[in-house]
């Protein structure tokens, strides 16, 4: 029989003895570039002095995408009330902050939400290769900071301000006039339909906040960002004037997403629907005709049957 080898070979004596620490910087951050953002952060940054400073190593900070995390601590949600929060916001922020000094200028790509104005103007003034940015949900962000982006980031061609109430039609006009590359523009809106969904996680007061400038937005869409090829309203409150608008200037997009939008009827997206010949087979989300029971109020009608347009409501109009 032969004999077990012995567990302490010299091959695993050696790798006990190794200095982990004496790794070149090159070395380290050809490791490190294979490790997730919250794996360099929470492990190789506390590990000795040497490979803290090869973790903050400007080549690895060219993207900072958050969106893997809030999936992953979501648990299947999209949303959580502590992340409405202050101290929630301030740890964003310093994330923000950190990843921008350390990219060195080299950022070219942002995914996050909850952050601040404060820590969007920092990145923006810092970050002027950037090319994507998101910051949907941030209570935080407004035309101030998005004015900053506007004019220090120039070669934007993405841009999500999905949920950010504070942010008005300005911030379009600006962005269109400053970021001639942008294409994709995501402006979704919270369920206003069935706000019972976001009661206890979105704040009361933020709810409330909707904008209801959906016309005006859309002009400005049709005004400053013509080349866009990819556009989200979705629960924007533009009616057939805006969506025409949008139809008449915008004439290379391909995809459009205008589910919830409850102010359009079948006729209107029909009538529009025929100037957007750029239009990918499946690239018109039309609003769901599903009205929630929340909202409808069935004694005016009795029935759920609205597949006429003389069953308008205030609410919904097909």
């Amino acid at each position: 029989m032969d004999e077990e080898p012995d567990a302490n070979t010299p091959h695993e004596a050696d790798a006990e003895l190794r200095d982990w620490s004496d790794l070149t910087a090159v070395c380290l951050v050809n490791i490190f570039r294979r490790l997730s953002l919250s794996d360099r952060w929470l492990v190789s940054m506390r590990v000795c002095k040497s490979w803290l400073e090869a973790a903050r190593d400007s080549c690895l900070y060219t993207a900072l995408d958050l969106e893997p995390a809030f999936k992953a601590a979501g648990a299947g949600r999209p949303d959580a009330a502590a992340w409405w929060t202050p101290a929630f916001q301030r740890r964003v922020d310093s994330m923000m902050r950190s990843v921008a000094e350390w990219s060195d200028g080299g950022l070219k790509e942002v995914r996050v939400r909850h952050c601040s104005d404060e820590a969007l103007c920092f990145l923006a003034t810092r970050s002027r290769e950037l090319s994507i940015l998101s910051v949907r949900s941030s209570w935080g962000v407004t035309d101030r900071s998005m004015s900053k982006v506007a004019i220090s980031c120039s070669n934007l061609t993405e841009l999500d301000i999905s949920n950010c109430y504070e942010v008005s039609y300005r911030s379009i006009e600006i962005i269109g006039q400053n970021c001639p590359n942008l294409i994709i523009l995501k402006r979704n809106l919270l369920n206003w339909l069935d706000p019972s969904q976001h009661r206890g996680v979105v704040p009361d007061d933020y709810l409330n906040a909707l904008p209801q400038d959906g016309d005006i937005e859309a002009t400005s869409i049709a005004r400053f960002m013509v080349k866009l090829k990819h556009l989200e309203l979705r629960f924007s409150k533009l009616s057939v004037k805006g969506l025409m608008a949008i139809a008449e200037a915008c004439i290379e997009l391909e995809f459009l997403d205008l589910f919830g939008c409850a102010n359009l009827t079948s006729r209107g997206i029909e009538q529009a629907r025929t100037k957007f010949t750029n239009l990918n087979p499946n690239g018109l989300v039309r609003p769901n005709f599903y009205i929630p029971r929340s909202v409808f109020h069935t004694e005016r009608y009795g029935h759920w049957n609205l597949y006429d347009e003389r069953f308008q409501t205030n609410v919904f109009q097909i």
